[in-house]
């Protein structure tokens, strides 16, 4: 039997499906990226507007890290949650909910009066990024199927990795054009009109998806897990901010315990025959656990790069918000036309494509640790357009396929819990990035000066570049 078919019978965990789902046409396919965008937009487009919106609302460092932060571990914590209750509670209804809130939030942070409203605001529009986010894989994994759901999985990695950079050079043009005196403000009030369109287009294209019979939400395995995200990330993002004080330690060492409860109490639930919050059964698949062990380094270095050269590119080689942007706009061009490529790519090469693109992202790599060495101060879009092209190729033959590849498998009657898992590693391991590599740069900058700390930190995310070349080795060598 194989190991899908043992997840769909093993004992009562996996609820059937509701008979018959509506497909999911075209519009209604671009409605469901559309929402997924803004969340993953939104995560990096604060990183060019945070010098400006320090000046503004007079805030220290550790209170901007906050602005990051907040959103981040929130939006990390609640995602799995987000994809069960959309499984219990209807993925349309969710994903309409979860787009309102987050519109309503993105105004809160935008007309916020002082910092700390910001931060708060930010929390709650990570948490309404949890309720929106999970139904999106899940409604593409349960209303389409074949050559349609391969197509949508690869549109939506190709989404994915160009709104990571998208969301950069955005935020650098929102915060220069200072549309009606918003400034920074204009990085969140532009989420209130496209959010607008989002709804409309969604109570009319997006058709609705559950399981026909849904487990209760796993309460201890929610808060469980909700412990283990929290103590491993705050003290990460907060520790270099803040000096590491005592209370990052004590907290930062409740991890591997809480963690450890969690899978104790996941693991008895699925064999009483429940439906765990994330069912350890599901990591019987290969190709989500091997997946899974590739886009954990992916997306660390990915998110480390771009937080350090917005700070590199603003406050070492002085360039403004739209230079420091645009610096990146090669690397969203070409992820953009070798992710379209993609699919015909991996009908023919299967996932040895993950493997060519970790070589080529290493290539770009060098090439811009090579810029950054020469040409330092003096770096523009200019010295670093080869590098970033041929990082973003790399990339682009690397995230849409590792997607696919770990819901290939996932029963469509857990499609929202196999979401869920995928994207809290995806979140938490961008949450990782900006607070190990950010806080490595940043550590480094008064010890060797910014140029070689953007060196050491550009070097070590090769390594973990090299890795995820190295695992893709494991994948099945073919992918539904």
């Amino acid at each position: 039997m194989s190991e899908t078919a043992t997840l769909q019978t093993h004992g009562s965990t996996a609820p059937p499906e509701a008979p018959a789902p509506s497909a999911l046409g075209g519009l209604g396919l671009f409605t469901v990226l559309l929402g997924a965008a803004l969340p993953i937009i939104d995560f990096f487009i604060v990183n060019v507007a945070l010098s400006t919106i320090g000046r503004d609302l007079a805030a220290g460092e550790a209170v901007l890290e906050l602005v990051v932060a907040g959103y981040g571990v929130s939006y990390s914590v609640l995602l799995v949650l987000g994809g069960r209750l959309g499984d219990m509670l209807g993925r349309r209804r969710l994903f309409i909910g979860g787009m309102a809130a987050f519109g309503l939030t993105s105004l809160a942070c935008g007309l916020a009066p002082d910092a700390w409203t910001l931060v708060a605001a930010r929390v709650a529009q990570g948490a309404a990024s949890a309720m929106l986010l999970p139904q999106v894989l899940a409604t593409i994994q349960a209303a389409t199927a074949g050559p349609r759901r391969a197509r949508a999985m690869s549109l939506y990695g190709a989404m994915a990795g160009l709104s990571m950079v998208a969301g950069q050079i955005l935020g650098g043009l929102l915060v220069a054009w200072d549309f009606a005196g918003t400034g920074w403000r204009a990085v969140f009030l532009v989420n209130v009109p496209v959010v607008a369109v989002g709804l409309f287009l969604a109570s009319r294209a997006v058709p609705e998806t559950r399981a026909q019979r849904p487990e209760p939400i796993d309460v201890p395995g929610t808060l469980l897990l909700t412990a283990a995200l929290v103590t491993l990330l705050v003290p990460l993002t907060e520790g270099r901010s803040a000096g590491w004080p005592l209370w990052t330690w004590l907290v930062l060492a409740l991890f591997p315990v809480s963690a450890y409860g969690f899978y104790r109490v996941e693991l008895r639930s699925d064999r009483r025959g429940r439906t765990p919050l994330v069912p350890p059964s599901l990591f019987r698949l290969v190709s989500l656990r091997r997946g899974l062990l590739i886009i954990v380094p992916f997306s660390i270095g990915f998110s480390g790069f771009m937080f350090v050269i917005a700070v590199a590119l603003q406050q070492g080689a002085l360039l403004g918000p739209v230079p420091a942007g645009l610096a990146l706009a090669p690397m969203a061009v070409a992820f953009l036309a070798v992710s379209l490529a993609g699919p015909r790519l991996v009908r023919r090469f299967g996932t040895r494509v993950v493997s060519a693109g970790g070589a080529v992202q290493a290539v770009g790599l060098v090439l811009i640790v090579l810029a950054v060495w020469r040409d330092w101060p003096g770096l523009d879009a200019v010295s670093l357009l080869p590098g970033a092209a041929v990082a973003g190729a790399g990339q682009a033959l690397q995230l849409p396929v590792l997607f696919r590849i770990v819901l290939s498998e996932v029963p469509a009657d857990r499609a929202g819990v196999g979401s869920g898992v995928m994207v809290t590693a995806q979140q938490s391991s961008l949450a990782l990035g900006v607070a190990t590599l950010g806080s490595l740069f940043l550590g480094l900058v008064p010890v060797v000066g910014m140029r070689d700390a953007l060196v050491v930190t550009l070097l070590v995310q090769l390594a973990g570049v090299v890795c995820t070349a190295l695992l893709s080795l494991r994948l099945p060598r073919q992918v539904a």
